[in-house]
């Protein structure tokens, strides 16, 4: 015999049909023992111990933990039981009646087919005992306990089909539930993230590059006059002022980009990003001679390489990827291609369900003058490349 059913916490319904099989099968003990008095049968002495007998192994059984827990100690009670009402129905005719919750009995506690031979045999034995007692030997005799078998078995089985649905809900309910908790606090993640990378990007183009300005007139204006002239000094403290506040700003935006970035280059913030990355074997390299780049350029390609490497992990059932950063003359490249079932890029372009990435993507590429481009076929993998166009004084 397997081992018995995982318990399941009982909910109001299971624990209403718990104690319906438990007054059924008591009532029909009581039942039995009242006519065997009542019809002064000759053993009726015999047949009220069995069934009080049969009460007490039955009651001992419902309330071992050791019987909800373990397959052989489920075994051995439903033996002792079997045994009982075998001895009962020796005895009574009447004792036949029991099989009936005893069908369930065995249906709950027993592997299906296991259970299904011990339904089979039950029903086998009622009958055996109908017939040993001088029952006519009718259609009756025997569709009786087989047809009740199978009510018990259908019934049983159509319940562990909807509860196993039900299951199915909450699991999908929790599930959602959980996700939608994750998708507000990655939205929440995002938005603040996506702040910090504006109010950097506002500070280096405008306050930034404003106080460098004004600290080159500054000099010029320094320069331009003679030594001695009296506003010099004052100049030379207003350029001092607007350097110190140069530096403050730059302070600002180093605290304000992302941390993946705060502790080196781009080139090791990818590199940590492809080691770091669960899934398929991920390979990094650059190719080109290595540049300082804007931080909107490095937060855009490492936000871009972030969002396509979770694509690949996700979605693409890959075995292997690989991020390629390429610095040029006057552009830097980032290729990210993996060796996964691929997609139909014009499927998603047309608004198939393809999700925010590749859209987010493109948006970030654009708003930095960039291109952005995808290339892949239905089991041949995917290519995503980005490039952007350095500025001058990058």
């Amino acid at each position: 015999m397997s081992a018995a059913p995982p318990s399941r916490p009982l909910t109001p319904v299971t624990r209403v049909l718990r104690l319906c099989l438990h007054a059924l099968l008591l009532g029909l003990l009581a039942l039995a023992s009242a006519r065997a008095v009542a019809d002064s049968a000759p053993r009726a002495g015999w047949v009220t111990g069995l069934c009080v007998l049969l009460a007490a192994v039955y009651a001992a059984g419902v309330r071992a933990p050791a019987v909800h827990r373990s397959a052989r100690a489920a075994g051995l009670w439903l033996a002792g039981v079997g045994a009982v009402w075998a001895a009962l129905l020796v005895l009574s005719p009447d004792g036949l009646w029991v099989a009936f919750p005893l069908y369930f009995l065995e249906l709950h506690l027993l592997r299906l087919r296991w259970a299904l031979a011990a339904v089979g045999v039950t029903a086998c034995a009622a009958i055996g005992g109908f017939l040993a007692h001088g029952g006519a030997l009718t259609p009756g005799a025997f569709l009786g306990p087989l047809l009740g078998g199978a009510v018990a078995v259908a019934t049983v089985l159509g319940y562990q089909a909807l509860y196993r649905e039900s299951e199915r809900r909450r699991e999908l309910i929790e599930e959602l539930i959980a996700t939608r908790a994750e998708l507000a606090a990655a939205e929440r993640s995002a938005g603040i993230l996506a702040e910090r990378e504006r109010l950097a990007r506002e500070i280096h183009d405008t306050l930034a590059q404003g106080l460098s300005s004004i600290q080159l007139l500054l000099r010029a204006a320094e320069r331009a006059l003679p030594e001695d002239a009296p506003a010099a000094d004052h100049i030379a403290r207003a350029r001092e002022a607007a350097q110190d506040n140069l530096a403050e700003a730059r302070r600002f935006v180093r605290a304000l980009t992302p941390p993946d970035l705060e502790h080196g280059s781009l080139a090791a913030a990818l590199e940590r990003l492809c080691s770091g990355a669960p899934g398929p074997r991920v390979r990094f390299s650059v190719s080109g001679a290595p540049r300082a780049l804007p931080t909107p350029y490095e937060v855009a390609l490492l936000r871009i390489a972030q969002s396509a490497l979770a694509n690949v992990v996700r979605h693409a059932g890959a075995g292997r990827a690989e991020i390629t950063l390429t610095f040029m003359d006057s552009s830097v490249t980032l290729d990210v291609v993996d060796d996964g079932r691929g997609f139909d890029p014009a499927g998603v372009a047309a608004g198939g369900d393809g999700g925010f990435g590749l859209p987010a993507m493109r948006a970030r590429a654009e708003s930095l003058g960039g291109l952005f481009t995808v290339e892949s076929d239905p089991g041949q993998g995917t290519a995503v490349a980005v490039t952007l166009p350095l500025p001058v004084e990058a």
